[in-house]
């Protein structure tokens, strides 16, 4: 007796099963209940395509088509998305299948989905663009104008004109009814999208998928976004972070709060209510949105944090926001005094000052003025988010939650008006303290005579040469490797132009990085055309500013304007000066001259 021959191996069997392995992966498809049939004695399958999906939920695929794993997932999730989106109803009965332009629109709004929901990869060349408007509408305007000639593809090939890998049969379930594939698939994605949130904010272990216990303070900050639209929108752009570790290192008593990264550090080592939780991260909250970080100026940073609490404590409490933890700080006699002018009354203060102590601790403010892990950015215009955030709530909050305390809706409404911009405020610096030559008259110079009254002399204008030193300025440039060219391009620029208009004729210029490099008096012009850049190395400042404070030829009362990333040393300046840094950056010491921030 012979042997029965062996069945040919299936070359694409494999590629096809990694391919449905990697569409599985995904949730939201893997709980559509759809049958595959690949077999090849199937008449449904596309002779020349890739697969066809029918309405009882079976995806019939060609099985002599070869494809990438990543290209057959593409394919499987186009026909089920088929089924998801409703094109393929499952119904007894005869069914009228759908007209070429449907199929296509209906192709069309599969393929959209997946540039932004993307499985695998299409084995077909997409637009980088699709057509707006949903299945009907696209139909409708196909039906007038024609199908177009690309961006219609489907999964079944040539045979399949204008898309047609779709099949309305009748329902086979045997006495069961008609399955339900967009209800499915729409459970599916909203449980996909939940534990994709949930993951992400921590409420899911990332190694074994089960839920977490959920914490206080996430209760709390749940609280504000379901519930208190004041600052529920704010809440939702800020991350809570309980890092026992992290609280630690950094002596975090209860809470801190870091606006340029929308982070609140929270130490969950202490046991509070959630009454009291909503109190804390409420404070904190409070703390970003009015931006009290920026709003301290050239006071000492504890002090103003402590100002800012008392005022804060105070519109919590009237607000009935949580319950107020044991310790924080409150004082009914600095209510309606905003942050500045309870600072100016507890500063002369010393023996009160000895017993304060903030969410952070004692002697430490919980307002941080840098991120506490050093890689994290911000990209976002911050002041804008803030000021947005608290403008909305309080639009929310006059609809009925209640009366606000007077002094915080005089914030509130003072943050509705932006500031000016960055260079607005450096021009102004200008104006005030470097002044324009003035010129002159002098028969000396005779001016050119009107030809109406050739004989009449008239006085010319000109500038001595003693008022250009008075009307000069230093700049102090951080050249290290860390400093943006870009950054010095557009700083570089704008001093340029505003010394332009002021007349100044030159400006003194020293690149710093290890070591100063003077460049001496530049035109102005010259500032952000032809100027080279010196240095690229580490970052001293000091020695530079010293450079031009001794320097017999520079003007005692001449300003200094310092250009940096803020990654630099401390620096002593002795005369008028301003700093110019990148938005988000932060200064290692306490600026005693204004600090304008490029965006």
């Amino acid at each position: 007796m012979k042997p029965s021959p062996a069945k040919p191996a299936d070359p694409g069997a494999e590629s096809f099963a990694e391919g449905v392995r990697l569409l599985r992966r995904n949730p939201a498809f893997a709980a559509l209940r759809a049958d595959v049939c690949r077999t090849r004695d199937c008449t449904t399958a596309p002779p020349d395509g890739w697969a066809v999906v029918d309405s009882d939920g079976t995806v019939h695929v060609n099985p002599r088509r070869r494809a990438e794993p990543e290209e057959w997932a593409w394919v499987l999730a186009h026909c089920l998305l088929h089924l998801g989106f409703g094109h393929l109803p499952a119904a007894r009965g005869t069914r009228v299948q759908p007209d070429p332009p449907a199929a296509a629109a209906r192709c069309t709004v599969v393929n959209r989905f997946l540039a932004t929901f993307p499985v695998g990869r299409a084995p077909v060349a997409l637009p980088q663009e699709y057509p707006g408007g949903d299945e009907e509408e696209l139909a409708a305007r196909w039906r007038r104008d024609g199908l177009p000639t690309a961006g219609t593809a489907g999964t079944a090939g040539a045979a399949g004109s204008g898309g047609r890998d779709q099949l309305l049969v009748e329902w086979h379930g045997h006495g069961l009814v008609p399955e339900d594939w967009q209800a499915s698939f729409a459970a599916a994605l909203t449980r996909t999208m939940s534990a994709a949130m949930d993951r992400a904010g921590g409420r899911i272990d990332a190694d074994t998928g089960e839920r977490l216990p959920e914490r206080p303070w996430t209760r709390a900050l749940n609280w504000f976004v379901s519930s208190y639209p004041l600052l529920g929108g704010i809440a939702a752009g800020l991350t809570v972070v309980a890092d026992a570790e992290l609280a630690r290192a950094h002596d975090i008593a209860v809470a801190a709060v870091n606006a340029e990264v929308g982070e609140i550090y929270v130490n969950p080592l202490r046991h509070h209510s959630d009454e009291e939780w909503r109190f804390v991260l409420g404070h904190e909250i409070l703390h970003a949105a009015l931006r009290h970080g920026e709003r301290r100026g050239g006071r000492d940073p504890f002090l103003f944090n402590v100002a800012a609490d008392y005022v804060i404590n105070g519109w919590l409490l009237e607000m009935g926001v949580g319950e107020m933890p044991d310790g924080l700080l409150h004082d009914p006699q600095f209510k309606g005094l905003s942050a500045e002018e309870v600072y100016d009354r507890i500063a002369r203060d010393q023996r009160r000052i000895r017993r304060l102590a903030t969410l952070a601790g004692k002697n430490r403010p919980d307002v941080l003025g840098e991120p506490l892990v050093r890689d994290r950015r911000t990209y976002v215009d911050l002041d804008d988010f803030y000021r947005r955030g608290l403008q909305q709530g309080f639009e929310l909050h006059q609809r009925g939650r209640g009366l606000l305390p007077a002094g915080l809706v005089e914030e509130i409404r003072a943050l509705a008006h932006p500031p000016l911009p960055w260079d607005a405020r450096l021009a102004r610096w200008f104006d005030e303290f470097v002044p324009s030559p003035e010129p002159v008259r002098s028969y000396s110079r005779p001016a050119r005579r009107q030809s109406a009254t050739p004989d009449i002399p008239r006085a010319g204008r000109y500038r001595p040469e003693e008022e250009v030193p008075r009307c000069t300025f230093g700049v102090v440039l951080d050249t290290s490797g860390s400093m943006d060219r870009t950054l010095l391009g557009k700083a570089l620029g704008a001093i340029a132009s505003y010394a332009a208009a002021r007349d100044v004729p030159a400006a003194r210029v020293v690149h710093c990085d290890a070591a100063p490099h003077d460049a001496g008096y530049l035109p102005v012009e010259e500032i952000a055309g032809r100027l080279r850049v010196h240095g690229r190395g580490g970052t001293v400042l000091q020695p530079g500013i010293d450079l031009l404070e001794r320097a017999e030829d520079f003007p005692p009362g001449a300003p200094v304007l310092v250009i940096t990333d803020g990654e630099c040393d401390v620096l002593r300046v002795r005369r008028e000066h301003a700093f110019l840094v990148p938005r988000g950056a932060g200064l290692p010491f306490t600026p005693r001259g204004p600090v304008f921030r490029m965006s």
